[in-house]
């Protein structure tokens, strides 16, 4: 297989998703925990996005983060993956008020996913040190991260059909990489 480069492409894989359990129960029992102290890298063209769009964002904040963004912006010091990192705000995500604002606003306009950040649109899934896809889950490749929703016996749910939407949107950037 190979693109139109000429150029050998990877075929798109979840390494673990025939095995890997999710549901998000956000609103059924989980009041947005992936969210307390979430501190997603933000890349240039997503900051862009969002700068873009920020006059929507701003009215539904919670005050103590509109008033840290209006003051200082949405993006800290530090970093990963060669991008800053969202601010936190009283232990949340800066962009967090019931939920994902980027998330409510992109959904009235037909994409949920149209300002988040890639990690959240994503979650849980990710890439590993070596590039492959999987389904983060509780002891799983070292998976540090102890949110009841990564453990793989909380749900009997199969991730290929809980993640339908996810996997879709790995599989989009997968191709554009």
């Amino acid at each position: 297989m190979s693109d139109d480069a000429g150029k050998p492409s990877t075929p798109f894989v979840v390494v673990n998703a025939e095995t890997a359990t999710f549901e998000c129960t956000y609103g059924r029992g989980c009041a947005g925990l992936c969210c307390r102290n979430g501190r997603p890298p933000v890349t240039r063209q997503e900051a862009e996005r969002i700068d873009a769009n920020i006059g929507k964002v701003l009215p539904h904040l919670r005050p103590e983060a509109r008033k840290l963004i209006e003051a200082s912006g949405y993006l800290s010091r530090r970093g990963q993956a060669d991008s800053p990192m969202a601010r936190v705000v009283a232990g949340w995500c800066v962009f967090f008020s019931e939920g994902c604002v980027l998330h409510k606003i992109g959904a009235t306009e037909g994409d949920k996913y149209r300002y988040k950040p890639a990690p959240c649109s994503l979650f849980p899934l990710a890439q590993d040190h070596k590039g492959r896809w999987q389904v983060r889950q509780r002891g799983y490749n070292g998976e540090l991260w102890d949110l009841f929703c990564l453990d793989p016996a909380a749900s009997a749910v199969p991730a290929t059909l809980s993640l339908t939407d996810e996997i879709a949107l790995a599989k989009a950037l997968h191709a554009k990489d």
